[in-house]
């Protein structure tokens, strides 16, 4: 007990993928730095426009960066300007081919990291820690989530001493691995130092792919 494991480590290959979807052998090291420069520069860029996740995926002489956002139009910017610009930036960084994909979140409320950000910057503007837990999980449950649990750590209000507080409602079942639990995890700078914000969000169970193994088994048996 007390093992604690990354929600999304834990499911990766059964009900959540990779975040980087390319394979490289002798130009590993080069390409991991590549994507972490590429991750900080969308980050920078577009720290107002509610960015949850970047997906970068790399063909033979190709990039692909999806960005999934809950502020599309802040991204594309007018006439798609933005993202024009966006896209220089990154193929300076590159040498390959860029293609930029903008993805919509419909339901930022179901997005824990976007969540963990709304109470960080409610933390940095000295809103009281508690109001700012209720107020999330009570959008959150009815936007439609089945159970949501927030923990924030440090210096709370500023005390001398940092604690640990949490507060949840609903069921949030971390060891089921057809679970489909949204994860973030953002640090608010405040000025009395950082706090940390978890959030974990339950959305429903997702029916695992059948593999044709488990297929045939599935076949043999009703047979049998």
């Amino acid at each position: 007990m007390g093992h604690k494991v990354h929600p999304y480590g834990f499911r990766l290959g059964i009900s959540r993928t990779w975040t980087a979807k390319w394979y490289a052998d002798k130009e590993y090291t080069t390409l991991l730095k590549e994507d972490i420069t590429v991750r900080k520069l969308v980050e920078q860029r577009l720290a107002n426009a509610s960015v949850s996740q970047v997906e970068i995926e790399r063909g033979i002489n190709h990039v692909t960066v999806t960005v999934h956002t809950a502020k599309p139009g802040i991204v594309i910017g007018r006439g798609g300007q933005n993202v024009e610009i966006l896209r220089q930036q990154i193929g300076a960084l590159t040498l390959r081919k860029v293609k930029l994909e903008i993805k919509e979140i419909r339901q930022p409320e179901l997005d824990a990291h976007l969540v963990a950000m709304n109470i960080a910057q409610q933390l940095s503007r000295r809103i009281a820690f508690k109001k700012a837990m209720k107020q999330a999980i009570q959008r959150s449950m009815k936007a439609g989530a089945k159970g949501v649990k927030i923990a924030v750590a440090g210096r709370l209000g500023g005390s001398e001493m940092g604690r640990r507080e949490w507060d949840r409602e609903g069921r949030i079942p971390l060891g089921t691995l057809r679970a489909d639990i949204s994860y973030g995890q953002i640090h608010a700078h405040t000025t009395y130092g950082r706090i940390g914000v978890k959030v974990w969000i339950y959305r429903g169970e997702i029916a695992p792919e059948r593999g044709p193994r488990e297929a045939a088994a599935g076949i043999a048996g009703q047979g049998a």
